[in-house]
């Protein structure tokens, strides 16, 4: 039984309901998917101790998939569920919980990303998490075409920097910026690799010049933010209690307002609302003009932020006995706490409202 300390027991926060107008929708073999990826993760051999194990085998990877992705055929989202699988236990058992240093990041990392751009290139130094991300990349060789390879590895990119800049954080007395964190938490949380994914699992390819599009890449970058700022929101009490973990959107808040943490989450839930409410309607505005293969990637990206959401509500991954419960029914809501279209006062991100034609 794990004992919760008085001063975690304080900074504990009431559960907040979620805005997302995306409908749910999972794909009907969930269950066949989780079963496939746990008895593919454990004989990997990512975790060394058994608590570890048995909690990762409960966080329901293939329901995370079969929400996020229902429209991949079987075999595609099983590779996307182990995908999960691995960077999950790469975070909880590398990133988060060992006290992980810059240095022993980068070198891991970049073996990862060795892995991902030469799968054939085997080396004996590989760590579990290495090699079970060679084995998967290579898996997909049959699954994806060059194109979709090469983005997938530059999504990685993405998502390996931002862990080496977390472990800088999280040695540093001091909670970054706001602006900063947001930089940092739209890589480190992911979410690129998935996003690069959803063409894969779609069976569609959509063209570089329509990615590179700026409405495009900021709802992009807007489904990393509102996955990594949702996240934050649920599993904010989770980190108190088994790692004393304050590298959050509420804590950062409350350095760069000089607030408590109730008030920090009244503005967290603003600012992920406003986010939303944008890609809904950037989202609308893109898809009105897209080619199919393009409305699709626009699709898939509402639905994820939706299936992170489902499956979020129930997993156990989150629960913490001693915080506040969510009332019945109260995990969503129907109006933002938000829905102005002005900017939030944040640079790095400020330039998505750009991007939305206020004409129409």
């Amino acid at each position: 039984m794990t004992c919760v300390s008085e001063q975690s027991l304080v900074q504990q926060l009431p559960a907040v309901p979620f805005y997302c107008p995306v409908p749910p929708a999972r794909h009907p073999s969930a269950e066949v998917l989780n079963d496939r990826t746990v008895h593919w993760m454990l004989g990997q051999h990512l975790d060394t101790e058994e608590h570890q194990r048995k909690r990762l085998a409960l966080c329901d990877f293939g329901g995370l998939a079969a929400s996020t992705m229902p429209y991949g055929p079987l075999d595609t989202l099983t590779v996307v569920s182990k995908f999960y699988a691995v960077l999950f236990s790469l975070d909880d058992g590398v990133c988060d919980e060992t006290g992980a240093t810059p240095e022993l990041l980068a070198q891991e990392t970049s073996r990862i990303m060795r892995a991902m751009e030469a799968p054939t290139a085997r080396s004996t130094g590989d760590s579990p998490h290495t090699a079970a991300l060679r084995g998967l990349r290579l898996e997909l060789e049959r699954l994806a075409s060059p194109r979709q390879l090469r983005r997938l590895t530059d999504a990685m990119r993405v998502y390996t920097s931002g862990l080496v800049w977390e472990a800088s954080w999280r040695r540093d007395p001091k909670l970054p910026s706001l602006d900063d964190y947001v930089t940092l938490w739209m890589r480190a949380i992911g979410m690129s690799p998935f996003t690069a994914l959803i063409e894969v699992a779609g069976g569609f390819s959509v063209p570089d010049e329509d990615l590179e599009d700026p409405r495009v890449r900021a709802l992009t970058e807007m489904v990393w933010t509102l996955v990594s700022w949702d996240n934050d929101l649920y599993s904010r009490n989770k980190e108190l209690e088994r790692a004393g973990d304050d590298l959050n959107l509420i804590d950062v808040l409350c350095q760069e307002l000089g607030c408590d943490p109730h008030h920090a989450l009244i503005r967290a839930v603003a600012m992920r609302d406003r986010v939303m409410v944008l890609f809904d309607r950037l989202a609308t505005q893109v898809a009105k003009d897209a080619d199919d293969d393009l409305r699709r990637y626009v699709e898939g990206l509402g639905q994820f932020i939706r299936g992170h959401l489902d499956w979020a509500a129930d997993c156990p991954r989150y629960a913490v006995a001693s915080a506040p419960r969510v009332a019945p029914g109260g995990w969503w809501k129907q109006r933002p706490a938000d829905d102005s279209a002005e900017p939030l006062p944040i640079p790095t991100i400020s330039w998505w409202w750009d991007q939305l034609d206020t004409a129409r």
